[in-house]
């Protein structure tokens, strides 16, 4: 089997999930969290600008539609977000604390934006570092759950949707970036990650290509 059909037939026999980073309004938000007024994300407009357009017009849709086709094929959506253990955020990582990055339990900064928000009960990890492998226990969920394949959505590119890129190759993941649901600040960044991201650690598709993929695919039934 070549390598470029192994997501499609963990997608058939319901071993692939869609991996929803931090969709939320700590780094997601206009005028909320990281770009509340007098933290430095905020004082760049132009920055605000490109990130929040491509948001607004082109991820959060795409978000949305590929959750929408997951669901339907009853394939699992997981959603990672950033969200400590304590209310001062004192387990948090190093580095997150360096950048003052903390959504204590119950805060605005932890919500998920509502149009790409969990339903029912699928399963929310909580992370305190930029990788989801090297602060949760998600590869043990993953493990239990049978996924080999993860599809990848999120902010920011080059950092925590990178991060967990990286790490799930390096793990045995099959991984497929969708260039179009994900962003970050400026367009050289994004272009830059997308670029090292494929060359090295994954398929890049389209929103459009794995909403196909998908629904071509013949999805096994559940286990009884």
């Amino acid at each position: 089997m070549a390598d470029s059909e192994r997501p499609r037939a963990s997608v058939a026999h319901r071993h692939a999930a869609l991996l929803c980073i931090d969709m939320q309004y700590l780094d997601a938000a206009r005028d909320c969290g990281v770009f509340a007024p007098g933290r430095p994300e905020a004082a760049s407009p132009e920055a605000q600008d490109y990130y929040f357009e491509r948001l607004e017009r082109v991820v959060l849709p795409n978000v949305h539609a590929l959750q929408t086709c997951f669901r339907a094929n009853g394939l699992e959506v997981i959603h990672a977000r950033i969200q400590s253990l304590t209310r001062d955020g004192r387990e948090r990582s190093p580095g997150h604390k360096r950048l003052e990055l903390h959504a204590p339990p119950g805060s605005k900064e932890a919500e998920f934006l509502p149009e790409v928000a969990p339903q029912g009960d699928e399963i929310i990890i909580n992370k305190t570092a930029s990788g989801l492998f090297t602060s949760t226990n998600a590869r043990y969920l993953l493990s239990n759950l049978g996924i080999t394949a993860l599809y990848v959505v999120g902010v920011y590119t080059n950092e925590c949707v990178s991060t967990t890129v990286r790490d799930g190759c390096d793990l045995g993941f099959d991984i497929t970036l969708i260039e179009d649901g994900c962003a970050t600040v400026s367009r050289k960044l994004q272009r830059n990650a997308i670029t090292v991201l494929e060359d090295r650690y994954a398929r890049v598709r389209t929103a459009a290509e794995v909403i196909d993929e998908v629904s071509s695919s013949r999805v096994q039934p559940a286990a009884r």
